[in-house]
């Protein structure tokens, strides 16, 4: 497994958990969903994977190292990249400039550079089309895929995803899946949460169902096919 979570708990204030407990395991290559209803803490486990909290009790396995805890500047260096709901391009950086500088603390070589930066290009066309444009002059789905090419910049082994696509308009949230498909096609493992269980389901090989800040549920997502309408139904989506 390259990613292991043991017995998790944290939260944001003293004696308040939100996470409690959580036991999860994510394989190599594979694309695995976290869902459940608002406020299930779907996010909160994904901020203590990434060490933006400090869990209380537990521990977090990455490639076979304790990571618990590690402060988030550490973790691009191990291979695990995260990318919150909100974004995180800076706007008044040209699309090329938002992918070059999130290696200039890795590559200095402008020939290294320009190779990794050719490469995202290949994967996201899109990307080079557009890359004299500021990007805080996107429309909001494609500064997701800007936030998608920045991680692979990297070479990641893992990107965690926070709701993907939280606030795009349909169309543009099924073209977001489609980037995401072909991330995992690269052997990227892409863990995420989701509000859109019918196309988590879709595109996961893996499930796992918080609620209450605990994992309920867990499996193949094609067990999850079958109980969708049962799932938005009991969350009220």
């Amino acid at each position: 497994m390259l990613l292991e979570v043991k017995g998790l708990i944290s939260g944001y204030q003293r004696g308040i958990n939100i996470i409690n407990g959580v036991n999860l395991q994510v394989e190599a290559g594979k694309i695995v969903s976290v869902i459940g209803p608002n406020g299930a803490g779907k996010s909160t486990l994904l901020k203590t994977i990434y060490g933006f909290l400090k869990p209380k009790e537990g521990k977090v396995i990455f490639n076979n190292k304790d990571i618990t805890g590690y402060e988030p500047y550490r973790l691009p260096k191990e291979g695990l990249i995260y990318i919150p709901q909100e974004g995180s391009i800076f706007p008044n950086l040209s699309v090329r400039e938002n992918l070059e500088i999130r290696l200039w603390n890795f590559v200095k070589n402008k020939k290294a550079l320009k190779e990794y930066l050719d490469e995202v290009y290949e994967r996201f066309p899109f990307l080079k089309e557009k890359e004299k444009v500021k990007a805080g002059k996107l429309s909001g789905g494609e500064q997701r895929i800007v936030d998608l090419g920045a991680a692979l910049m990297l070479k990641p082994k893992m990107i965690l995803l926070d709701e993907p696509t939280a606030g795009l308009a349909p169309i543009i949230a099924e073209g977001i899946y489609k980037n995401i498909l072909k991330i995992a096609e690269i052997n990227i493992t892409v863990p995420l949460v989701d509000q859109n269980i019918r196309k988590a389901a879709e595109i996961s090989d893996y499930m796992y169902i918080l609620k209450d800040g605990k994992i309920v549920d867990g499996g193949p997502s094609g067990i999850f096919r079958q109980r969708l309408e049962h799932l938005l139904k009991d969350w009220l989506f």
